[in-house]
């Protein structure tokens, strides 16, 4: 026996297809997979995680980010804005940016959501300042080690053209589209147990042309990626698309190809039930983000319809700029509490919510390979300190979204140890911290 013998949890939370729950159980990784699941396993020559006082759950996956915003978080007038008033007042600022804002934001807000059990994440960067390259996202991921799905965005119509960012942050398609190809010619990695991934990402229906939907859907079919871009995200949102396209956003979306098990949405917190319909008769996904859909006053997603319609949900913690916490158990628990305040107490459970954040992003990101913990799948394991102040008193800590902590104690991401003991252990965080500040102090200044 090689690798890591976690043992002797109080509770292992498998999200396996039984879904089962184990007491007093033990995981064994096995290199970048999980070897096996039981009581009383072997060590072996494995070196032991003592798990006793802890639930142990798959990591948690992250289905919308935006990185480079950790370094634009409660910028003052855009603290209280709707969506495009928000983006008004930040697109100048993000102008501003270069490669090292973004290799350092990424860092930070990697670490961030290390620490609150995310294993696997998306991110979405779709604008590219004085010399910046999706390159630099993927840097900081191999650094820390966490598996990423970055996605080339990208924005093409500016303030002249009737768009909302300003020029200066607008591409031409065409170099959007070689970029594309070329991140993914040197990135993109299909295999299982792939620790990078990159899909193809035009921003928003209001930031670039039909177009660039449509040959954006064809090139990343033709290479074999995902796709991905913000969708019915307000009432704004949905005015837009009847007054420019004459639809609403989820027929926009159908008629361009952006549709089935390789798309993923976030936001749809206005699709309606024929939106709805179309997107489970697809294997459409979406991204939820309670908590920036709170903090923009967007509204809430219908999580509990797309569910029981079939839709693939995930959830998103979306831009720092935005939430401006990046903590995916935090948004998980917000998600459970959304849909029982929009339907009543017994419309989520703390469980649900956990498998939305687990296998079910897995499932949005089209990774049949994490977000279990079951023999043969990914060794990507989030451990929870059920001990502390947070849980104390607590009749069930598997409900860890009720009463249990929003940090992790030990985490790891194909069988390596990312946090232990509550700290990041692959990178120096305070030092990057340190870098962090004094860039967003430059900006602010």
């Amino acid at each position: 026996m090689t690798g890591w013998l976690i043992r002797g949890a109080d509770h292992v939370l498998t999200m396996d297809d039984a879904r089962r729950e184990l007491s007093g159980a033990d995981v064994h990784l096995d290199g970048g997979v999980i070897g096996s699941v039981g009581t009383g396993l072997p060590a072996g020559d494995a070196e032991i995680v003592e798990a006793s006082g802890c639930v142990v759950t798959p990591g948690l996956v992250n289905t919308h980010h935006h990185l480079y915003q950790t370094l634009t978080r409660a910028v003052p007038g855009a603290q209280d804005a709707l969506l495009f008033g928000w983006l008004r007042t930040l697109y100048p600022i993000w102008s501003r940016f270069g490669p090292e804002h973004m290799r350092v934001s990424a860092l930070t807000g990697l670490a961030e959501l290390a620490l609150s059990g995310c294993t696997l994440t998306s991110d979405h960067l779709y604008l590219y300042p004085n010399g910046a390259r999706l390159d630099d996202t993927i840097e900081a991921a191999t650094e820390i080690g966490l598996r990423f799905h970055p996605t080339r965005g990208a924005m093409s119509i500016g303030q002249s053209a009737g768009g909302l960012p300003p020029d200066s942050l607008v591409e031409e398609e065409r170099a959007i589209l070689d970029d594309c190809i070329r991140v993914i010619d040197a990135f993109h990695d299909p295999a299982p147990g792939a620790m990078v991934r990159v899909g193809v990402a035009p921003c928003s229906p209001f930031s670039v042309s039909r177009g660039l939907m449509r040959d954006a859907a064809l090139l990343a079919r033709d290479k074999g990626v995902m796709l991905h871009t913000h969708l019915a995200e307000n009432d704004e949102d949905i005015a837009y698309s009847l007054a420019q396209f004459g639809c609403r956003p989820g027929q926009y979306a159908e008629d361009l190809g952006w549709t089935g098990p390789d798309v993923w949405h976030a936001h749809c917190v206005k699709l309606d039930g024929a939106e709805i319909a179309r997107f489970a008769a697809t294997g459409t996904g979406v991204a939820h983000c309670p908590c920036s859909n709170c903090r923009l006053g967007s509204g809430i997603a219908p999580v509990r319809a797309m569910r029981d319609a079939g839709v693939p949900v995930g959830l998103g913690v979306d831009g720092s700029a935005s939430n401006d916490v990046g903590n995916l158990v935090a948004e998980a628990r917000q998600a459970m509490l959304l849909q029982r305040v929009a339907l009543g107490a017994d419309a989520m459970s703390a469980r649900e919510a956990l498998e939305i954040a687990t296998r079910g992003g897995a499932q949005v990101l089209g990774r049949d390979d994490c977000g279990q913990i079951a023999p043969g799948k990914r060794a990507d394991i989030a451990v929870w300190d059920v001990t502390g102040v947070e849980s104390a008193g607590s009749w069930d800590p598997a409900a860890l979204l009720l009463a249990g902590p929003a940090r992790v104690r030990h985490l790891f991401v194909e069988g390596r140890q990312v946090v232990r003991d509550g700290r990041i252990v692959t990178l120096d965080l305070p030092q990057v911290l340190r870098h962090q500040r004094r860039l967003a102090r430059a900006l602010a200044g």
